[in-house]
């Protein structure tokens, strides 16, 4: 008696997925178990890469924001080894306010050029005090330069430096400690033991990496210079006409500078010129050195959790050699069997990728929220953690499947678990 004629194309992906799932559902603790590579794996992979993507934002807005199309001319550009600041601390010259008034002057894709003097003091408001407080000595258009501005009140103005007034515009750290539940402006202050008038509260802008940004106290330059003298190196502060006018103003500010200091062409520059983008890179730089060896690990354990996964198929033949017996009995083929394998392989280690995305998403939430490490769960990494995942329960089903797909049926209904 000849069997039924049957044309078949193909096997639903259906089934096999079902099947695995239903598999993982039965046998919980074997599927945890099984899984459990996959998703410590995984979780490590985006929280690690969530740290980074979340710092790096943070950087550029926080660190490395300088203002709208601004770049610094300072004593010392950025110093990356000890060797290095010992031997820059011999030739390079302090930034003075002659070295301001020239660049000033000459600079001609500038929008503004403000100067800025720094140090930490002391501020007191009748019995209380503060220390290590941000003393700023700026020019007036620095508020149209920096990114603090006022919430309450005024920046500096050129009168201010005119006449070397005792006026203080103070962060909001300042604010809070001080007049609480109080209008601050017209209250007077004591900065290293000058009294000063607060003529305004700035923005607050928060922390960085744990350290608040709003102790500080801005006072006019002039008044700045008075009180502590003009023997500090300061801060060119240049805004660039344009962002795509940010290079040719350097190399112009840069020009200038080699020409103030009196610089044979082949000599190194006496100064430094630090922007944003070459801030960022250094970060970048360090940030994906360390993402690297992270996730070279990650695989290294994400491949282990593959062989725990073929372990497990290997086992899974066995348990099922009657089953896969009785398949082929009534027409299954090779690539059927094969196929079956392959996908219940590849579902169960999607499932434990999606599972190590999950967990890795609430760490990277509560660290957020509370500790100091900024972080941001990037979608393409979430994407490529389950499709690398999947991949490797793929690669690691081929073995099993192959050997489901070799069983001789006849062998395989007489098979004795």
């Amino acid at each position: 008696m000849s069997m039924p004629n049957t044309t078949r194309k193909g096997v639903s992906l259906k089934e096999p997925m079902l099947i695995a799932l239903e598999t993982l559902r039965t046998h919980k603790l074997r599927s945890f178990l099984t899984l459990l590579g996959v998703i410590l794996s995984v979780a490590t992979l985006i929280v690690v890469v969530s740290m980074v993507e979340g710092t790096n934002k943070y950087v550029a807005d926080k660190v490395a924001n300088f203002g709208s199309n601004v770049f610094l001319v300072m004593r010392f550009p950025i110093i990356t080894s000890q060797e290095m600041f010992v031997k820059l601390n011999r030739t390079n010259k302090n930034i003075t306010w002659d070295d301001y008034e020239y660049v000033r002057d000459n600079m001609t894709m500038a929008k503004n050029v403000g100067l800025e003097m720094r140090r930490n003091g002391t501020v007191k408001y009748k019995t209380q005090s503060i220390e290590d407080i941000g003393v700023r000595g700026v020019t007036a258009n620095m508020g149209d330069i920096d990114v603090e501005e006022p919430a309450i009140g005024r920046y500096m103005t050129d009168a201010d430096n005119e006449h070397r007034s005792n006026v203080t515009m103070i962060g909001a750290d300042v604010a809070k400690r001080f007049f609480a539940g109080v209008d601050p402006l017209g209250k007077s202050i004591y900065i290293d033991g000058e009294s000063y008038d607060v003529v305004g509260v700035a923005k607050e802008l928060g922390s960085t990496f744990g350290q608040s940004q709003d102790a500080f106290v801005y006072i006019p330059i002039q008044t700045y210079r008075k009180v502590y003298g003009s023997n500090e190196s300061a801060n060119i502060n240049i805004q660039a006409v344009a962002a795509d006018l940010m290079e040719p103003a350097e190399d112009e500010a840069r020009m200038l500078m080699r020409a103030r200091h009196h610089l044979k062409p082949k000599e190194d520059d006496n100064f430094g010129i630090v922007e944003p983008t070459a801030l960022m890179e250094l970060w970048l730089n360090l940030t994906g050195t360390l993402a690297n060896g992270s996730i070279g690990i990650v695989l290294v354990f994400l491949i282990i959790g593959g062989i725990v996964i073929m372990n497990i198929m290997l086992a899974s033949v066995t348990e099922r050699t009657r089953e896969i017996g009785v398949r082929k009995s009534l027409g299954a083929t090779r690539r059927d069997v094969l196929l079956q394998f392959m996908v219940e392989s590849s579902v169960m280690a999607a499932v434990g990728g999606i599972m190590g995305v999950v967990l890795a998403t609430g760490i990277a939430y509560a660290m957020g929220r509370f500790t100091p490490l900024p972080t941001s769960v990037p979608i393409r990494w979430v994407i490529a953690a389950v499709a690398i995942s999947t991949a490797v329960g793929l690669f690691f089903g081929v073995y099993p499947a192959y050997k489901a797909s070799k069983l001789n049926p006849i062998e395989a209904l007489r098979f004795e678990t």
